[in-house]
C-alpha cells in the first residue's frame, strides 16, 4: 500500500520529467525564458491561483455547515492552502491532511468530513468532465486534423478505453463495496467499518439536500474559471504562446486547460510531469515546437510550485501558532 501511495507517484513524476527534459536542451529553455517571459502575467495569473483556492474554501463551507460544521473560513483556507503543499511531497495524502485538521480543529467525525471532502473532489470531476465535452466539441476539427496525422495515439487511446477488464472491474468493485455495506453482521468490527462507510455516505450525499446550492454552484464555476484564468493569462507572458491565441483564439488555451485539468488524475507529486506533457502535447496540436512549449509548461508548473510550497509554509506557521495561543489561552485559564 506504501508503494502504490508514494513511491509509485515518485517514479511516475521523476520518469516523465526524465522523459521530457531527454529531448530538450535545457540551457535554450532557460534563455527562452529569461529572453521572452513577461512575469508580470505570470504574477497575475499566481494571483488568481490564491482566489481559486478562497472560492474552494467557501464552496466546501457550505457542504461542512449543512453538516452541522461551522468551521471559519480562515481555517477552511488554510487547510485548502495546506492540501496542496502536502500533495507535493505525498500525492493524495493532502485531502486526508485536510480533513484531519478540519475535524481535529472543529470535533467532528472524521469520516463524515472525509465524506464532504469526496463529494468535493466528485464535483471537480463532474465539472472536468462537462468542460472536456464542451471543449472537444468545439475544438473537433483541430483535434481531428491532429489525430489523423497521429493515429497511433489514438489506437492506444481506444484500446484502453474499449477493454473490457477494465469495465468489469469498475463493476466488480462498485457491486462489492455495495455488498459490504448493506450486509448484516454480528462482527464488530465489521459493524464498526459499515458504520464509518455510512459516516463517510453521510458526509457525501449531503450535497443533495443542503443549503445554499445556488451559492455552491456559482463558487463552482467561480472556482473553475480561475483555474482557467489563470493559465489563459499566462499565455500572455510569451510572445509565442500570445500568437497561438491570436492564430486560434482563446479555444486553444481551452484544449490545453482540459488536458491539463484531465493530466491531474495521473497520480504524480503536485501534477509535476503529467502537467507539463499535457500542456506540451496541446500547444502541439496547435503548431508550437516542444522547445517554446516545454519552457513555457515548466515556468508556469515551476511558478505555481513554488506558490504553493510559500501558501504551505504560510498555513503550518499559522496553524502551530493557532495551537501555540490555544495552549496559553488553557494554562491561563487553569
Amino acid at each position: 500500500m506504501m508503494l502504490l501511495k508514494y513511491v509509485v507517484p515518485l517514479v511516475i513524476t521523476i520518469g516523465l520529467c526524465y522523459l521530457m527534459f531527454t529531448g530538450i536542451d535545457f540551457n535554450e529553455m532557460l534563455a527562452i525564458i529569461k529572453r521572452d517571459c513577461n512575469f508580470t502575467w505570470i504574477a497575475m495569473a499566481l494571483c488568481i491561483s490564491v482566489l481559486s483556492h478562497v472560492f474552494r474554501a467557501m464552496r466546501w463551507r457550505i457542504q461542512l455547515r449543512a453538516l452541522g460544521i461551522n468551521a471559519p473560513l480562515f481555517a477552511l483556507v488554510l487547510s485548502i492552502f495546506g492540501t496542496y503543499a502536502v500533495n507535493l511531497v505525498f500525492p493524495r495524502l493532502g485531502e486526508v491532511w485536510r480533513t484531519g485538521y478540519i475535524a481535529q480543529r472543529q470535533q467532528a467525525q472524521f469520516t463524515t468530513v472525509f465524506g464532504s471532502m469526496v463529494a468535493d473532489r466528485l464535483a471537480d470531476t463532474i465539472t472536468v468532465a462537462l468542460i472536456t465535452l464542451v471543449t472537444f466539441l468545439l475544438a473537433s476539427r483541430a483535434l481531428l486534423t491532429y489525430f489523423a496525422d497521429n493515429s497511433a495515439t489514438v489506437d492506444r487511446i481506444s484500446s484502453l478505453i474499449s477493454s473490457p477488464w477494465l469495465w468489469l472491474a469498475a463493476i466488480a468493485l462498485v457491486a462489492a463495496a455495495w455488498w459490504f455495506i448493506a450486509h448484516k453482521s454480528d462482527n464488530k468490527k465489521i459493524q464498526k467499518i459499515q458504520q464509518q462507510f455510512r459516516e463517510l455516505w453521510q458526509g457525501f450525499s449531503v450535497i443533495t439536500s443542503m443549503q445554499g446550492k445556488g451559492r455552491w454552484l456559482l463558487l463552482t464555476i467561480g472556482l473553475w474559471g480561475c483555474y482557467f484564468v489563470q493559465l489563459y493569462l499566462a499565455f500572455y507572458a510569451f510572445g509565442f504562446t500570445t500568437e497561438v491565441l491570436e492564430r486560434h483564439g482563446i479555444l486553444a488555451a481551452l484544449v490545453a486547460f482540459v488536458l491539463s485539468s484531465i493530466s491531474m488524475g495521473v497520480p504524480s507529486n503536485g501534477g509535476i510531469g503529467p502537467w507539463q506533457w499535457a500542456i506540451i502535447f496541446a500547444l502541439g496540436i496547435y503548431g508550437l515546437p516542444q522547445a517554446p512549449a516545454a519552457a513555457f509548461a515548466n515556468l508556469v508548473m515551476g511558478t505555481q510550485t513554488l506558490l504553493l510550497i510559500v501558501l504551505g509554509l504560510f498555513t503550518f506557521g499559522c496553524i502551530a501558532l493557532d495551537k501555540k495561543n490555544k495552549k496559553k489561552n488553557n494554562q491561563i485559564r487553569e
